[in-house]
């Protein structure tokens, strides 16, 4: 029964997680405001299943990475506030790896979401 409890912990833990990060990073709120509106141009568009896929392995990658850049920019916040190049050499790279996968994104959504733009103007 322990092994049950931990489990339901280390859940509760992450949720906990998620709600401390949305209360304190603007780049994890605006990404999911951005998230809510593509998924209402998905429901508005009726896009297939595997387009769905997309669009959701794509909302949880760039979540992912922001919810791990912002502990990164924490962890190193709590070793030294003050400058220091080794610090912002990791905090700029793990940056790096969301705007990486912002990209990636932008470009997939384009692919998913442009023929029924393209349909929406062209009719």
């Amino acid at each position: 029964m322990s092994y049950l409890k931990d489990r339901i912990n280390a859940f509760g833990y992450a949720f906990s997680g998620c709600v401390q990060a949305l209360k304190t990073e603007k780049n994890l709120q605006l990404q999911l405001m951005i998230s809510v509106l593509v998924i209402f141009a998905g429901v508005y568009f009726s896009i297939k299943v595997n387009e769905w896929l997309i669009v959701s392995a794509c909302i949880a990658f760039v979540t992912s990475l922001e919810l791990i850049n912002s502990a990164i920019e924490k962890l190193c916040d709590l070793y030294s506030k003050e400058q220091n190049p080794t610090i912002k050499y990791i905090k700029d790279v793990s940056a790096a790896a969301v705007l990486v996968a912002s990209i990636f994104t932008v470009l997939a959504g384009s692919f998913v979401f442009w023929p029924y733009v393209r349909h929406l103007l062209c009719d």
